[in-house]
């Protein structure tokens, strides 16, 4: 548990998992206190500073003024690098962001292929989040096997790319599963041992325990 006694955290997003989940995980890896908020929408859209969700206010004890931010990419690695789940090394740090942004273009490809409409597009968008997907996973399967297969992208301790790769999946096969049912039976074969071990490692984290309590865990989903 890290010491920070004078801060504490306002999550605003959505009920789901959504962009949200690895902010949720960190805050609760981190041992901070935090609580959830779930704004009216779109009643409160016209609230939040730049008019959607997620939103993270940190709560000062000192007399500082809260600190707001926007954007789940943002947040997350202000979160990342306050609580050391970044290392301080620049390039290191730029080694575990870029296999996040990659998840982020897996999200973009799949939300693409739900909002497709015609036959021909729900098709094409198919085809390239599968190319996408299968890249997503041969380069995570390389960095793991590099790393001793220990169910750890870098180093030996929970990292903001086992984080934000976990969240992502959980999302993906848990979350969007709801909207297309078949998601589970499209990702599912596709993962390896090495991915498979990483999402098992990350939920088995007693730092976690209540949180995944709270929640679904996707090696349910797996088994």
């Amino acid at each position: 548990m890290f010491n920070d006694i004078g801060r504490s955290y306002v999550l605003r997003y959505f009920k789901g998992i959504g962009l949200g989940e690895s902010i949720r995980m960190m805050l609760t890896v981190a041992g901070v206190k935090w609580i959830e908020e779930n704004p009216k929408w779109p009643e409160e859209k016209p609230k939040q500073p730049f008019g959607y969700l997620p939103v993270l206010i940190e709560k000062n004890t000192d007399g500082r003024s809260d600190f707001v931010i926007c954007e789940s990419g943002c947040i997350e690695r202000y979160l990342a690098r306050t609580y050391g789940f970044l290392p301080a090394d620049l390039q290191q740090a730029a080694l575990q962001e870029q296999v996040r942004d990659q998840m982020s273009d897996m999200q973009k490809a799949f939300v693409s292929h739900i909002y497709a409409e015609s036959s021909e597009d729900i098709q094409a968008s198919l085809r390239s989040f599968n190319e996408i997907l299968d890249m997503v996973i041969a380069v995570q399967t390389k960095l793991l096997k590099a790393n001793g297969n220990t169910g750890r992208l870098f180093g030996t301790s929970l990292s903001y790319a086992d984080i934000a790769i976990y969240a992502v999946y959980k999302n993906l096969m848990i979350g969007w599963a709801k909207k297309k049912p078949d998601i589970v039976d499209i990702v599912k074969p596709k993962l390896t041992p090495e991915v498979i071990k990483l999402i098992c490692t990350v939920e088995a984290d007693p730092r976690l325990s209540r949180h995944t309590t709270n929640s679904s865990g996707l090696v349910a989903v797996l088994t």
